[in-house]
């Protein structure tokens, strides 16, 4: 689950460590998720230990038995961090991305893909056979978990849009990592 709407993801602004609270709207939007989520049994519950995240959880449901999960964290994204995408380029220029560009005195691609396949490795551990886990997070750190779960780079994680107070679903068709449902 990607956390409900903050003031700078409704401005387009990279949030990272930026400890930014939910919205009316973003709150509104965590509302909808016990619905979504009614009749799932989680066998464990990680969360970011960023507010949005933590409150997206609790107004789920789900805050007393979370477990904060540092590798959740959204990605790091150093200088741009409160910037959009156009100040970054008004800076670097047009080619400027968060997926292709480096980031000053940010983290690195790479070590948010490692992130992720922690993230990965502790919930299959969390229910091991059969078993749901529920993840509260951020948008890239999501997406780039999604693209890890299916063997594909980090780097991929740029091909899945995913909106705040969403739900996606990652699952298993026989011994075989699928998206199963994805920003609904």
């Amino acid at each position: 689950m990607r956390h409900g709407e903050t003031t700078w993801s409704s401005d387009g602004r990279h949030t990272s460590t930026s400890d930014i609270p939910l919205t009316d709207r973003g709150r509104e939007r965590a509302l909808r998720l016990p619905g979504m989520l009614a009749g799932t049994k989680f066998g464990a519950v990680f969360t970011s230990p960023l507010q949005r995240a933590r409150d997206t959880c609790r107004i789920a449901g789900y805050g007393d038995v979370a477990v904060v999960e540092n590798n959740l964290q959204e990605w790091n994204y150093g200088e741009a961090e409160g910037k959009t995408t156009q100040e970054m380029r008004a800076i670097y220029g047009p080619q400027w991305s968060v997926w292709r560009s480096p980031l000053v005195n940010g983290e690195t691609l790479e070590h948010v893909g490692e992130r992720a396949d922690a993230v990965i490795a502790r919930s299959l551990a969390a229910v091991p056979g059969e078993g749901a886990v529920a993840l509260f997070a951020h948008a890239h750190i999501l997406r780039i978990l999604a693209a890890r779960w299916i063997g594909l780079p980090p780097s991929a994680g740029a091909l899945l849009a995913l909106e705040t107070g969403s739900v996606s679903v990652l699952a298993f068709e026989r011994e075989t990592r699928v998206i199963s449902k994805w920003n609904l």
